[in-house]
This record gives C-alpha cells, structure tokens and sequence, in this order.
C-alpha cells in the first residue's frame, strides 16, 4: 500500500530537519576551522610543514692597516636530513657515522625523529663533504655555508677573537663589531607537501657584512709576538703583555698577549688562554707610577727638578708602618728619584701633594675609568675615591700600591708624555668598508692632562731612566728612548704582599725628540734570579724598539756600533721568517749578509740555530716542497690572480691544504696547475700585496 500523503510530508520535513540540522552542524564546525581556529590551526600545521633557516652571511673581512687579510670567511658545506625521506635510519646511520666522527645510534635518532629538518653536521671540510655525497643517500642534504678562517692563525688574536658555529662574535672585534661585520642572514624556508615530498625558498636575500680596517701593523704584531714569546721562555713567567702604539694618534701598531690560542680552534686550549690581559689584567704597576706622583707635585709647583729630597737611607715611617726603598738611598735630587725609582723620595713628594689633590692628578690621567678602545669586557682598573683612603694610602699609591691599572690604560698615560702632556684615546680600528665604499673614523678624542713644561721635564727624566738610571738595558742601539721600570709585589693567598711573586714592567717611548712608538711590556712572575722589570722587561722593549723603528724608517738618532747592528738586524730577519706566515719585511733583507768572523764567533749558540732553521725553511720553500697524505688523487688548481680567501675556497673544495705565505693575491704556487695530488696534500702559494680599491685611495 501507499503511504498517505501525510505521513509522506512528515518524513520528508524530518529528512529535511535533520539535513539542514547536520549542513548546519558542518557550517558551524567550518566557521570555526576556517575562521575562528584558523590562526592557530595554520601555526600548527606551518610548524609540521615548514622549516625556517637562517644561513649565516658572509662576515666581513677584518684588515691589518697595509691591507693584509687578517680574517675572510670561506664557503663549505654542511649535512642535514628531511627525516621522512630516510627510508632505513639504521641503515643510513651505520653508513654516516664513520664518516662524519659521530656515533651511530645518537645519529639514528636524529635520523628517526618527527621532524620536518635536523641538522646532521655542520661546516664540514672539503673532503668529508665529498664523501657525504658520495654516499648518495635518500633524505641526506647539504647547504652551502660559511666559515671564518684566520690565515695567520695565532697572530693577534686576541685582538681579532673568534665566532661561535652559527658565525656570531664570540670576543675581540669580532664581538664588539659583530653586528657591523657579520651582515644580514638569508632565510631558507623548507616546506613538505602532502606526500612529505621537499621543496625550499628563500623569501630574504643576505647581505654580506662590512669589512674592517684594524691600526695594527701585521709585521709589528709579529715582532711583538716573537719577542714576548721569548721573554717567556727565558724567565718562565706565568703570562705577558706587549703593546706598541702611535703616541700621537693613539693607534695601536700592535698588541700581544701570552699565553695565545688559535682562533681556528678556540676551544682547542683552555679558556683563561682567551684572556685579553692587555685589556682586563688590572695589576698594581708598582714603581711605573711614580711618574705620575712626580707629575702631580711639579705640576701643583711644589718642587723642582733639582731640588734635593732626603730619602733617609731608603727608610720612612708613615702611619706607624716603616716602608724601606730597594736601596739605601741618601740625598736625591728630583730627577734621581726617578732615575734611582727611590719609594721614599716619591712617598715624600706624595705627602706634599696631599690625598685629595693626588686623587684628583691621578683621575686626570685617566685611570679609574676605561680607555674606551673598541675591544670588550675593558676593566676600568681600581682606584679608590681619597675620602676612602687610609692614612697609609698615600704613601702606598705613590709607589704604585692599592691602586690596579691595565697595560693599556699605562700606555696611553706614557704616550701622553711623548705627547706633550695630550692624553689621545687608543683605539684599533682605522676604517670600515661597507661594500666600495670607505668611510674613515674621526681622530681619537684627546685632551691635555698635563701642562707643556711638565711634559717637557718628565721626558728628560724618564730619558735618564734609560741612560743611567735601572732602565739601562732599554737603550735602544741607534736610537735616543725614556722610559720607567716597574716591579711590583703581588698580593698572596694570605692577602699579604708576595716575597716571590712579582709583575715586571716596563714603560717607554722612542726617540725621545720626535716619539714615533710608546712600548710597554709587562711580565707576571718571572722565575729565577732576574726579575726586576730593569733586567727582564727593559731588554724586551730594546729590541721591540730596534726592530719597529729599522721597520718604519724611522731615522736613528744616535750612533751605533756596525758589527752590533749588523748582528741584530740578522738576528731580527731570523726571527721574523715564518713558513706559511709571510716574508721577512723589505728592510730585513738588505742586513741578511753574512756576519763578520769575529761576530760570528760571539754570536750565541741559538742564535746560530735559529739562522740554520731560516735557511732550511728558505730552501724548502723555494724548492716548493709538499707533503703527500693518502686519499683520492685530485689536479691542483690554478691559483695565479686569486685572492687569500678565494685561494683557499678553491683548494678547500678540493681537499688540498693551502699553506699561505704573504698576503694580496696569488703569484707564485708550488706545485704546478694540473699537477695530481692525493687529496690532503699542501699546496704552497705566495702572494704579494694588492689593496681593495677602498685602500687604494689617498689617505
């Protein structure tokens, strides 16, 4: 039977019901998804589908001021893996692991993870790189990135610092600059599709980072290097600083810390080693800052040079504490104070002077108080407002106690002297270049500290120092120089003044008329029976001083003896080669003759070793020599007209390993274009200096 036309129309308005019911219960849900949901909906699913990268720029080149390449970066691979296109994890992680040094179950967990990316290894040489690759493996990728590479490796490091994996500024300039130097990164984003098939885009084009003209000289820095090395060695101390700057601009021509570490490899030494001591080593300068007492009491016109002070046998009594001098000294004038570096004589000026108006002096100097050189983590040094001084303090500042300064706060007060009583802010960077475009730093801020005839008095004095003074071995051979000894008592464990442990210094400046470098070189606990700043620091700052001024032509103002010339000079050229560094400088080569034979016989044992290591290595390299590893054989590359760092990218990609003598552009290499070698091998290759055409410029 049919149904009846009512029951019919009831069915089909409940149908209807329902229908519209379960479309509304769907546009409702839709509503919800696609708009009220949508926002959060589409972070989750970006966040399953999409990966975003930040590729790390190209930093910019760091510069000595010749145009030496100090720090480039290089192009090199890294490995990463789309998770869901690995088809067998442990079978890819069995075969990754030796390869890339990692252990294969952490690496299968990588590999198995829910991700969208994981990174598999980064910055990998040339060699590993190309293995990876010849895996051929199934959700295995790699990325073109950039490294930092130092080609002079250990050479101020400290000034240049080192970055971190992601190429972000880990200290030094690289740090303090990081910003500047370090560009604007491109963003890869990687997005999966509905299959888990991969594809990537970049939505931000990088922008390569400025490059930076440093004030260091490479030469110098080398000859620093060298020197403070040495000085080490021979008293065993447990650290060292040396710096060497223009007194009238405040640059700093170079600037060494001992111990070093690579940059290449920062974390290849400890920590403490990456310690700019230059900068944050705030030690009591002990006899050194008796210029500055000196200074106060001639500059409130409370004596005179040759006024004779009683230094009562090297005794005083201050406060009920008995202070003796290192000799016993009777009467001294002004000028012998300094010459003899008598504590009571400077103790007596001191008093004249009184707490407030010492404090006041010694703040005009700056110390208390950051240079503002452009490196980080400056210490301030330690000086204590006069309202909080004892009625010791006095006594005690005035020899250089209960107040801490740093190497470089010291230069700049010694280079305020050389010039003219003007205290110029150190600084260690010339210029910035942004692309083709050179822009030039204002002159360091300066301001005058001391009057011109105190100035003019304290470098007689500080002259005399050297010429008969405790600083005779910092006579310079050719050249007129002023300068101050120090050696300073640590404080001990027990909070008392070390009978052993001592900081020897010494500060000067040279030739006196016309002072082209400030040195100061300050040594932590020589060991042995040398260790007053006169006998172990003043010889490093003579032949710091010999060398850097033969170097900068400055000309010689006093006589010298030809055969003792000649040997140092020799001497100079022996210690300045280096293989895989660069070449002696230009002016070295014209005194490389051979010695006389009475010079011969007197020169010491090391020095004739070091001369027979300099003509091995001379050979060697001119006879282009290699060293052969195993591995597959790759045709070196033709390297003529290329710069450092694209020298070194073109042997990177290949697996050589460039050792690089000079800087500019390529000239010369060893072996020949096509040769074959097994990759590892060395190619040796020379350039010669050819500045960016924003160097190129008049200055």
């Amino acid at each position: 039977m049919r149904p009846a036309p009512a029951a019919s129309r009831t069915r089909l308005v409940f149908l209807a019901a329902v229908t519209c019911l379960w479309l509304g219960l769907i546009l409702v849900r839709l509503v919800d998804l696609q708009v009220v949901r949508h926002p959060e909906l589409a972070r989750r699913a970006q966040r399953q589908q999409q990966r975003t990268l930040e590729i790390t720029p190209q930093r910019g080149v760091l510069y000595d001021r010749n145009g030496r390449e100090l720090a480039v970066s290089i192009g090199v691979d890294s490995v990463f893996a789309v998770p869901s296109e690995v088809t067998d994890p442990a079978l890819a992680a069995r075969l990754l692991a030796p390869v890339l040094n990692l252990e294969p179950t952490v690496l299968e967990d990588r590999l198995r993870s829910e991700r969208s990316f994981v990174w598999v290894q980064r910055k990998l040489d040339a060699a590993t790189a190309a293995r990876v690759r010849a895996l051929n493996l199934a959700g295995i990728y790699s990325q073109r990135e950039h490294k930092r590479f130092y080609p002079k490796r250990q050479l101020a490091a400290h000034v240049l610092g080192f970055v971190g994996l992601d190429e972000q500024g880990l200290g030094g300039i690289e740090y303090s600059l990081d910003e500047l130097i370090r560009g604007r990164p491109r963003r890869l984003i990687i997005t999966a599709d509905g299959r888990r098939r991969r594809f990537e885009r970049s939505d931000q084009v990088a922008r390569e980072g400025s490059s930076v003209v440093l004030t260091l000289d490479e030469n110098i820095q080398y000859i620093a290097e060298r020197e403070l090395a040495a000085v080490i060695a021979r008293t065993r101390a447990a650290s060292g600083t040396l710096i060497v700057a223009d007194p009238r601009t405040g640059e700093i021509l170079a600037l060494a810390n001992y111990p070093s570490f690579n940059p290449n490899e920062p974390t290849a030494l400890p920590a403490d080693w990456r310690i700019n001591r230059a900068i944050t080593l705030a030690y009591e300068p002990g006899s050194t800052f008796k210029v500055v007492t000196v200074a106060a009491a001639l500059a409130e016109g409370l004596t005179r040079p040759q006024e004779v002070v009683d230094c009562q046998q090297g005794s005083i009594v201050l406060a009920g504490h008995r202070i003796r001098d290192h000799k016993p000294f009777g009467p001294l004038s002004v000028r012998q104070v300094i010459y003899e570096s008598s504590d009571v004589g400077a103790i007596k000026l001191a008093l004249r002077v009184g707490d407030d108006k010492m404090s006041e002096h010694i703040r005009r100097w700056r110390f208390g108080r950051p240079t503002g050189v452009e490196l980080p983590a400056e210490s301030p040094g330690l000086l204590r407002p006069a309202s909080r001084w004892s009625r010791i303090s006095i006594g005690a500042i005035a020899m250089g106690q209960e107040v801490a300064v740093t190497p470089l706060q010291l230069t700049a007060a010694i280079s305020a002297i050389a010039n003219g009583g003007v205290w110029v802010q150190p600084r260690v960077v010339r210029e910035i270049l942004r692309g083709n475009q050179r822009e030039s730093l204002p002159s360091s801020p300066s301001e005058r500290i001391i009057p011109v005839g105190v100035a003019e008095e304290l470098r007689r004095m500080l002259a005399g120092v050297v010429a008969q003074g405790t600083g005779r071995e910092a006579q310079p051979a050719g050249y007129s120089a002023a300068g101050k000894t120090g050696t300073a008592e640590k404080i001990d464990a027990s909070g008392t003044y070390s009978r052993t442990d001592f900081i020897a210094s010494f500060v000067g400046f040279a030739p006196i008329h016309d002072p082209a470098v400030t040195v100061v070189v300050v040594l932590d606990s020589p060991r042995g029976p040398l260790y007053h700043g006169g006998e172990v620091a003043a010889p490093v700052f003579r032949a710091v001083t010999e060398r850097v001024l033969a170097y900068l032509n400055v000309p010689r103002d006093l006589p010298v003896a030809p055969d003792r010339s000649r040997l140092r000079a020799e001497r100079a050229a022996v210690q300045d080669f280096q293989p895989g560094r660069f070449e002696p400088a230009s002016w070295l080569e014209e005194d490389m003759k051979p010695v006389p034979a009475l010079a011969r016989r007197a020169a010491s044992r090391e020095e004739e070793s070091a001369a027979a290591t300099f003509a091995s290595h001379r050979t060697s390299l001119r006879a282009g020599s290699i060293v052969l590893m195993n591995g597959d054989s790759v045709a070196v590359p033709d390297l003529a007209g290329l710069s450092l760092r694209e020298a070194v990218e073109r042997c990177a990609r290949l697996g050589l390993e460039p050792v690089l003598a000079g800087s500019g552009v390529a000239v010369a290499q060893s072996p020949a274009p096509g040769t074959r070698l097994p990759r590892g091998s060395r190619v040796w290759v020379e350039f010669r200096a050819a500045l960016p055409a924003a160097l190129t410029r008049p200055m």
